[in-house]
């Protein structure tokens, strides 16, 4: 299956969790963030349903795509995110700009040959790094700007032995690229395993360790996250009612708070608010704060003195 299709699955699943509202709550004890674990849930069980374990991609893409739509439901734009819920999946937001502009007799002519040229609109985002060209899962880009947020995330559902530790090498090594050309950009790690590694308590507290390493030095991650969800091995029936599919239960009471998804898109969405002016990504910072700014958005197009 082209990737482009294994996202398409995803699309109806988003786009009816369009109305749960601001991801951001106040509380007495501060401010916090509210990811929508029913739609991470309903994601993930779509490759399990037809069989496809993480080795497959499809797995990968489902967290892809949650990641994507948390950001998009805290207010960056929808063609600033990558990979976008339509497609083409990647789309630098100015060519997205100048489709819409056109009058509708050539506007689908035009995003139709946009679609097939992978040249303005690739299947994956690439990033050059400091030593290499490296694929980045979830991006958040503009021209003018560059990469603001990128994520990558790993899956595993078996074998923790040899296979974790290569990829935290691999990690290791991609943060200390994608940082050493791109120092101001929100930069996090997202790691999905099956609950089956509660099994063996010592991989599952090497799991840990190694995640809070990788964002105990200046150069690496901005913050980490671990996932663990649960699910039988027993292919489930689907819901004649088309609900969403209740046999993935993501195990928040086993994963420690500081490496929960909650903090972890809330640091990834506050770094970037933090390294940019007030006047960028005013709807992502009014949703943040519960309120209206008196600032308009920075247009790249406006001068700094304007």
């Amino acid at each position: 299956m082209a990737k482009d299709d294994v996202f398409d699955s995803f699309e109806n699943a988003i786009r009816g969790r369009t109305d749960i509202g601001n991801p951001w709550h106040i509380t007495p004890t501060g401010r916090r963030y509210e990811p929508d674990y029913e739609l991470l849930r309903t994601l993930l069980a779509i490759p399990i349903e037809a069989g496809s374990g993480s080795e497959s991609g499809r797995f990968a893409n489902a967290i892809d795509a949650w990641v994507a739509a948390e950001l998009r439901r805290a207010g960056f734009p929808a063609d600033e995110v990558w990979p976008r819920l339509t497609k083409p999946r990647v789309l630098p937001r100015e060519i997205g700009l100048f489709i819409q502009s056109l009058p509708k007799k050539l506007r689908g002519d035009v995003e139709a040959h946009v679609i097939r040229n992978t040249t303005v609109a690739p299947r994956d985002a690439k990033v050059l790094g400091r030593a290499y060209a490296k694929q980045v899962d979830v991006v958040i880009a503009q021209w003018s700007r560059g990469p603001e947020l990128m994520v990558s995330t790993k899956s595993m559902v078996s074998s923790f032995g040899n296979n974790l530790k290569n990829r935290f090498e691999e990690s290791y090594g991609d943060a200390k690229n994608l940082r050493g050309r791109f120092p101001l950009a929100a930069i996090g790690f997202l790691f999905v395993f099956r609950s089956t590694i509660l099994a063996n308590p010592g991989r599952f507290e090497s799991a840990i360790d190694m995640l809070r390493k990788l964002r105990s030095e200046m150069d690496v991650y901005d913050t980490t996250c671990m996932v663990v969800a649960e699910w039988g091995d027993k292919a489930p029936a689907t819901d004649r009612e088309g609900g969403s599919f209740d046999r993935v239960t993501i195990r928040n009471d086993v994963t420690p708070p500081d490496l929960r998804a909650d903090q972890f898109l809330a640091v990834m969405i506050e770094t970037v608010l933090d390294r940019t002016p007030i006047e960028a990504h005013v709807e992502v910072r009014e949703r943040h704060e519960h309120r209206q700014l008196p600032v308009t958005e920075l247009n790249e197009e406006d001068s700094p003195d304007e």
